[in-house]
């Protein structure tokens, strides 16, 4: 989800922010959970699947709105 070029901003802004380190492993967790569901490893129904999806998709954009907001403040 983020450059490699952004890798020691994204590892700061998880040792400082506990709510960002959380929402980043709950994303990745569905994004494994989300890859292994499509190519049939983890059996699971298409509902479900859905939700995954959706709660994956609602991480990622807050991730990229609390992401945008640490450059922002640090930008001034």
């Amino acid at each position: 989800m983020f450059e490699q070029a952004q890798r020691e901003d994204l590892e700061s802004l998880m040792q400082d922010n506990t709510e960002f380190r959380q929402l980043y492993h709950k994303h990745r967790k569905l994004d494994s959970k989300v890859r292994d569901a499509e190519l049939g490893v983890l059996p699971i129904d298409v509902v479900t699947l859905q939700t995954m999806k959706k709660e994956k998709l609602l991480a990622k954009d807050k991730l990229t709105h609390m992401w945008a907001n640490m450059h922002d403040s640090s930008a001034h």
